[in-house]
Order: C-alpha cells, then structure tokens, then sequence
C-alpha cells in the first residue's frame, strides 16, 4: 500500500520515492545531507542512505561508547549495535528524516476554516527563495536600465560643451561596467525562472497524472478525448510561468521607477508618459472581458474536436461499421472552424492592444520632444535632459506593450487552471484523509451480503440483492449468461467499483 500508484524504476523504492510515499500517508520527510556526529537524538528515527543501494534504519545514538543502534530490514537481524566508524564506512552521507503530522478526524469539529495549500500555488510557492532572487535581479536590471539614459544626459550636458574626454572616457568605461553586471543579471535572472518553472512543471504534471491514475471510476469522466484535451491544456500553465512572462510581469512596477527618475530630470514633463501608461492600461482591461470569452470558446472547441479524434480512432471499427465517417467528418469539419473563428479573434483583439500601445509611445515620444523644447528654452531642461527623458519613457512604455499578451497568456493559463482544477477535485480511491486496514495476510476469504450496484449512467442494476461466501483456499467457478454480473462481481472484488448496498467482507473486514 505505502508503493502503490509511484513510479517505481528496477532499483525499488527510492529516496526520492520514500519521500512521495512518507507525504503521501501523512508524514513529513526531507532528504539532508548530514554527517553522522551532526544527527541528534532528538531526531530520530531516521533512515540512512548507505552504499551498495542499500539504506537502514537509525534508532539512536550512543556518543560515550561511539555506536549506533540501528535495524537494517535485509539482513533480518533486527536491532543491533554497530560502532560509528564502521557505519560511517557504507553511510553515503545522506539521511531521510520523518516526522509525523497530525491529523484531526471527522469526529473533530472544524471551528477555524483552515485554508489548505492549493495545489498549483502551493506548488509554485515551494520555491518562493528562487522567485526571491529573481526579484532581486529583476530590481537589479531595471536600476542598471538608468545607466544609459544618465550616461547620455551627461555627455551631453558635461563633455560634449567643455571637450571632456577624460570624463568622457570615465562615464564610458563605468557605463561598461554595468552593462557587463546588467548582461549578468539578465542571465542569472532568465535562468532562475527557468529553474523554478522546470521544477513546477515536473511536480505539478506528475500530481496530476497520479490524481488521473487514483481516479474513482464512478466518476470517470464520460468523454476520454476531451478529458486529455483538458490535461493538455498544462502547457498553456507551463508557458505562463516561463521566463518571458514572469519577466514581463516583474518588470511592469518598476514603469513608475522611471516615471520617479523623469520627473527628477524634467520635473513635469513626466506628465506625458504619466497619460500615455494609464491610457494603455485602460484599453487593455477594456478588452479583456472580449479577449476572455474569446479564449473560453477557443478552449472548448478545442476539447470537442480532440474528442471527436480521439474517439474516432478508439472506435473506429464501430464509426466504419455503423457507417457514421460522414457524420464524425462533419463533426470534426465544424469544430476546427468555430476553432479558427476563435482563434482569429482572440488575435485581434490581442494585436489591436499591442497596435494602441505602439500608438501611443509614438504620441508619447513626439509629446515628450515637443514639451521639452520649450522646458529647453525656457532654461528649465537640459538638451541631455531632454533626450534622457524619451530613452526613460520609452523604457516605461515597452513593457506596457506586452500587457495584452500577458493577459491573453494569462487567460489561456487560467481556463487551463479551472479545467485541470475540476480534475484535481474529482474522488480519489485512496483519499489522503481516509485510514486504511493493515492485513499483511490475506487469507482469502470472501463475502458478499446483499449487494447491488448499478453502473454510472445506467438505470437497469447490474447487481441486485447478491449475497454468496468464497472460503480461504476454496475454488468457485462463477458462471452465467453475458450481462448477468460476473465481471461487475471481479471488479468489486478488486475495489474498481464500490456497491450501492449491501456489504464486502474480505477475511471479514468489511471493505
């Protein structure tokens, strides 16, 4: 029970997989790195990694005589003592630590709602410390983005009237300097994200998969083509949560550092791209409600046709045989054109965004110039100030013009969230709140009273007011007409269904 559902390779149960297994029965495991003069008392039992694939089970620590009590299941000879040198000789370093977490039944009240971790925030929020740094570096690249237009201004203002070239050459080999730390950042930056992204996609399909593969089959879902359309959908989750989407969405707070530094340098003339953004921002929430019906009708078109493929090649003898191609080609002919009606729009209405916010940086820029040629002659802005201010405000507006593409991304990804969230709700077979029976010894027995069942769906019972008894080491043959229930018997037995009424009992336990 503790290995069923993990993915076990030909070495067994793994460390990794020991962790699965440890949180998925309610216990609390992490793998460290730890030597053993380092483990405390208080911390055991632990399991210890040693060489050769194998591992034991470390009970206590005895530091006056140098030994360990230890219990290594392989051998089968249970407790012992062995002296720390000669355990240190096959332990590997790394030890599993299990701590138990409490689980209140149903008998307990919940006074205080607790908030239970969601599955996809959850997940994401376990490399919080990565999306840390990455807002440090993204901090980092958006201050070293003042480098270029500052530099500018200074040339301008500085060198070029006075023939500095000393100071000349000092701005340019400092501007260097951070760009090589900008050129780095960006990098580190890129890579963090991807890093955080590989590990939410790996945990997150593989939670998925194995909420499918738990899956009551009361509640298999009716179309098989258009469940896997929904599980497909992860990528438009996956692509979310890249780099180019978490950068552009870290990089539009900091629109107002550079409004902060214009203003500094030109003093009013940050009014201009001060309209400019929230125009910009307003046209792209104007067309969301557009762009997420848009997206929606997409997506479920988008299901339909892959259940009319899906279940065409699964049944294709029967669609040749009931003579129905034409109707599963109109079928498939009518969802890829709502599909690319769909799509096209969806297009437009993201483009026309991107069309506006190109628009209005040009507006933006020609304002800018235009203001400050009189701010120039009025001896209130530099000419360096000037052509500061329009590299700045171009710097503001340029991720403004990936706003539509962030939220057409973003609603992709959350018709994606709701679709995979309605299949991570769905009744598991082994429930993580649900106790279950020990019995290392099956003896066989087998006892059916009073049992009927009837098949999602159907009205006409498969099974009604069934009771018989198998004894241990009894052969029975259990024979019948198509349809009269014999297989509907195997798979209670096996636990694929559960009965309506009436009770199993295996070995007398009541299943």
């Amino acid at each position: 029970a503790l290995r069923a559902g993990l993915p076990l390779t030909d070495e067994g149960l793994t460390p990794e997989l020991f962790v699965r297994a440890a949180e998925r029965h309610g216990f609390s495991a992490r793998i460290l790195k730890r030597k053993l003069t380092r483990i405390d008392n208080l911390l055991l039992p632990a399991v210890l990694i040693l060489s050769g694939k194998k591992a034991c089970i470390l009970l206590e620590i005895d530091r006056k005589e140098d030994r360990l009590r230890i219990v290594e299941t392989e051998t089968g000879t249970g407790e012992h003592w062995v002296d720390r040198a000669e355990l240190e000789q096959r332990y590997l370093g790394y030890a599993i630590f299990v701590r138990s977490q409490y689980r209140f039944d149903q008998r307990t009240p919940d006074v205080f709602k607790v908030k239970t971790s969601n599955w996809f925030w959850g997940t994401l929020g376990k490399s919080w410390r990565i999306y840390r740094d990455v807002l440090l570096a993204s901090f980092l690249v958006n201050l070293f983005a003042l480098a270029s237009p500052l530099f500018v201004m200074n040339v301008y203002d500085r060198v070029v009237p006075n023939n500095a070239f000393e100071t000349l050459w000092v701005l340019s080999i400092g501007v260097a300097i951070v760009f090589g730390f900008d050129l780095l950042m960006r990098a580190l930056r890129g890579y963090f994200i991807d890093l955080a992204g590989k590990k939410a996609e790996i945990l997150l399909s593989a939670e998925i998969f194995e909420r499918v593969l738990g899956l009551k089959m009361s509640h298999k879902p009716a179309s098989a083509g258009a469940f896997a359309s929904n599980l497909r959908e992860f990528d438009s989750v996956r692509e979310f949560i890249t780099s180019a989407t978490i950068t552009t969405l870290i990089d539009l707070p900091f629109a107002a550092l550079f409004l902060l530094v214009i203003w500094f340098i030109g003093g009013p003339i940050a009014l201009v791209p001060g309209i400019g953004i929230p125009i910009v921002l307003l046209y792209s929430l104007f067309i969301q409600p557009a762009l997420k019906r848009s997206i929606e009708n997409t997506f479920r078109m988008s299901a339909q046709r892959n259940a009319t493929l899906i279940e065409s090649l699964i049944g294709l003898e029967a669609v040749k045989t009931l003579g129905a191609e034409g109707q599963m080609q109109q079928k498939w002919e009518n969802s890829v054109a709502h599909i690319s009606k769909w799509a096209i729009r969806s297009r437009l209405i993201s483009s026309s965004a991107m069309h506006v916010a190109i628009a209005v940086q040009h507006f933006v820029t020609v304002g800018i110039v235009v203001y400050g040629v009189y701010l120039v002659s009025d001896g209130l802005l530099s000419l360096g100030g000037l052509i500061a201010c329009v590299i700045l405000s171009g710097r503001a507006l340029t991720p403004m013009g990936q706003v539509a593409s962030l939220a057409s991304r973003y609603n992709q990804a959350k018709a994606a969230l709701q679709a995979l969230g309605g299949v991570m709700a769905l009744p598991q077979e082994r429930p993580p709140e649900s106790q279950f029976v020990n019995r290392p010894i099956l003896r066989g027995g087998i006892e059916f009273k009073n049992v009927s069942f009837t098949y999602p769906g159907q009205n006409t019972p498969a099974l009604n007011n069934v009771s018989f008894r198998i004894r241990p080491n009894e052969k029975v043959a259990i024979i019948g007409r198509i349809g009269s229930g014999k297989s509907t018997i195997e798979k209670l037995i096996i636990g694929l269904h559960e009965p309506d009424a009436g009770s199993m009992l295996i070995d007398g336990v009541d299943i």
